[in-house]
């Protein structure tokens, strides 16, 4: 067990690196592994970006991160930093996760026991925005957007997509 001083020691040193870089410290946890211990933060892009994490930035901040823990000794003996994103297995529960995922598809669990399923096209004064999208073929469908509270929200999580589908149909001529 390790102890709670050392995580809040931990976030402290990468709080403000983290944060240099443009980021966001979404959580902080150290666990023992035998004689060493394994520090895993977890980073993501600000809530106003649309996109993923690149790998150059995600090296760049954990070499800067691990900098910041050895200066300042926030761990005890020897460790392994594990610095990752928060993926797509997320589950959205915060008004960041949503704007984060803004043009993802995304399925909502609503607190009526109801779902809605759609591409997320904005985040409004705790609206949620949700294009059409034919479950079907994947393809994003015209349509007036749904619109969802946050509050409403039970549980949201968001869809993987293979390869996105879009209405172009240049790749069919031939």
């Amino acid at each position: 067990m390790v102890a709670p001083a050392m995580t809040q020691r931990v976030r402290e040193a990468a709080e403000p690196v983290v944060a240099a870089a443009g980021l966001v410290l979404e959580g902080v946890e150290v666990a023992r592994a035998g004689k060493r211990s394994v520090v895993r933060l977890v980073i993501d892009l600000d809530e106003d970006a649309v996109g993923s994490l690149d790998l150059d930035t995600l090296a760049d901040a954990s070499r800067d991160i691990g900098n910041a823990l050895d200066e300042t000794d926030a761990v005890s003996g020897e460790y392994t930093l594990e610095v990752t994103t928060p993926g797509t297995s997320r589950p959205l529960t915060e008004l960041r996760h949503f704007k984060r995922a803004r043009t993802r598809l995304v399925r909502l669990t609503l607190r009526s026991g109801g779902s809605a399923f759609g591409r997320l096209l904005a985040v409004e004064d705790g609206t949620l925005v949700l294009g059409h999208v034919d479950a079907a073929t994947g393809r994003d469908t015209a349509g007036d957007p749904t619109r969802v509270d946050l509050a409403d929200v039970a549980r949201g999580a968001v869809e993987v997509e293979l390869s996105r589908v879009t209405d172009d149909h240049s790749d069919e001529e031939a």
